[in-house]
Parts: C-alpha cells; sequence; structure tokens
C-alpha cells in the first residue's frame, strides 16, 4: 500500500467527461451499468461538477461534466474565456484524463520530484507547479487538494492529485455500502492508452520517468507498468500502438489518449 511522500506511481482515479448539465443522467448511465454512484459536488469557480464511482481498492472514476455550455456565458466576460481555456474544454467525451496520488505538499513537491527526475533521465516529463484546488460536497463539506500537470501531453501523462483535507473526504470509501457494487466491480484493473507508432518510444520514457521506474515488459509495439494503488492490488498502465482500424481512427482524429478501462471483480485481484 502506498503512502502520501514522493511516490510518484500510484494511481488515483480517473476521468470521464459527459455533455454539459448532465451527471445527473450519467449518474443514471454508469447506475443501470452496475455501479454504485456517489453524488461529488461543484468545484470551485463553478465550472464543472462531479459525481464518484468509489471501489473497495481505494481507487475511483470521476464522472465530470461542465455545468453550462458556453454560450451560457457572456462574451468576453472572465467566466467565459474561463470556460474557453480550460484544459478540457474542447475535448471528446468519454475517459479524458487520469490522476496519480500526490502528497499535498508545497515544500517537498511531487513536481519538483519528478522534473528533477526528468532533468537527469532526459525523459522530457516536466511539470507544472502544484495549483490548489476543491469543491464543495452536497453535504456542504470542503474538500481541498493540490495538483500538478504535465507542461505537455496533457491527458496522456497523469495529473497529480494530492490531499490537503483528508482522502476520504474527497474519495468516501465508507460507509461500506458506498463501494459495493451491484456489477460486483472491486477496483480497477487497468488503463490502456493508444498512441501512433512514431510517438510511442517518446511517450513510453516519459511514463517511466514519471513513475520512476521501467515497464515491467516492454515492445516495440506496447509498455506495462505496475502502479501502486490504495490498497494491494497492482492496476496495470499499458501504453500500445493501434491495434485496430478504430483505433487507428482515434490516433489520426483525436491523438493519444485513453481506450479502455478495465475493472476486476471478486477474487480476481492482481
Amino acid at each position: 500500500m502506498a503512502t502520501p511522500s514522493t511516490n510518484t506511481k500510484t494511481l488515483d482515479h480517473i476521468v470521464h467527461l459527459s455533455p454539459p448539465g448532465s451527471i445527473e443522467e450519467t449518474s443514471r448511465q454508469f447506475s443501470d451499468l452496475g455501479f454504485k454512484v456517489i453524488p461529488g459536488g461543484e468545484h470551485v469557480g463553478g465550472l464543472t461538477a462531479n459525481a464518484l464511482v468509489v471501489f473497495a481498492d481505494g481507487l475511483y472514476l470521476e464522472l465530470l461534466s461542465f455545468t453550462h455550455e458556453p454560450s451560457h456565458y457572456p462574451p468576453g466576460s472572465p467566466a467565459r474565456v474561463k470556460r474557453d481555456t480550460h484544459p478540457w474544454a474542447n475535448k471528446p467525451l468519454g475517459w479524458i484524463d487520469y490522476a496519480f496520488w500526490g502528497n499535498g505538499s508545497h515544500t517537498i513537491r511531487i513536481s519538483d520530484v519528478i522534473n528533477d527526475r526528468a532533468k537527469k533521465d532526459g525523459g522530457e516529463a516536466f511539470y507544472e507547479a502544484e495549483e490548489d484546488g476543491g469543491r464543495k460536497r452536497t453535504d456542504g463539506k470542503v474538500v481541498s487538494w493540490l495538483i500538478s500537470a504535465p507542461q505537455e501531453n496533457k491527458e496522456t501523462l497523469p495529473f497529480f492529485c494530492g490531499d490537503i483535507t483528508p482522502r476520504d473526504l474527497r474519495v468516501p470509501t465508507k460507509p461500506p455500502a458506498n463501494v459495493q457494487h451491484p456489477s460486483t466491480t472491486q477496483g480497477i484493473a487497468h488503463i490502456r492508452i493508444v498512441t501512433d507508432a512514431k510517438s510511442f518510444p517518446v511517450i513510453s520514457k516519459q511514463l517511466a520517468s514519471v513513475t520512476g521506474q521501467e515497464p515491467l515488459s516492454s515492445t516495440p509495439i506496447e509498455a506495462v507498468w505496475s502502479l501502486d494503488s490504495h490498497s494491494t492490488t497492482s492496476p496495470w498502465l499499458i501504453l500500445s500502438t493501434p491495434s485496430n482500424e478504430l483505433e487507428s481512427d482515434f490516433t489520426e482524429n483525436v491523438g493519444t489518449g485513453i481506450v479502455e478501462v478495465g475493472f476486476f471483480g471478486k477474487e480476481e485481484a492482481r
């Protein structure tokens, strides 16, 4: 089990984007798929809101949407500028990003650890300094964290989310009913990212730099890392080139990104 120090390979959550104002509908859809969905809240600034699917392994899915279409905000207004320039403003719907666990510190910063490592190993995976983030839960409790995002290859490399308030405020694994799903899903088995053949060796080197470890296995078309979680499970991060026409179309039209999230049920954990 990981501890919140300078570990840089602990999976925290995966972000799923749905249409503006659709959190309730998306929650119903995931419920229909056999997941227990927990209300999240509205993020600081009011641009986005979320709901959560929390698993027994401590990992979770963040079901996120913008609260309004861009046209809701007056042209040229500060709110419209923030909406238009949000990092996820132009992302296609679906799996858009993933987070590793940060340490919530402004002094021993995850960004410094990774940037120092990148300078030494030539991985060129550099991160922005930590910024404050948070949201207000539906029960009124305020959750605070620090975010550090990659300077380049956003959504390809993970961002880091480190808790200032206790993590169980952000990720409510209790009561036990919160992590009991009709589908019997216990946690996240893997994330699979696809990229084109030209980008594969570059991104593979960057991921090795971010995680601080070489992949468990590596070929010219696939690399696999074993990550830490908030329990004894070890989810995999898989980077590969397209394996079919749909994935080739994805890399041509969207670029590099998440195409698959795998889950495990009872007695299936690695």
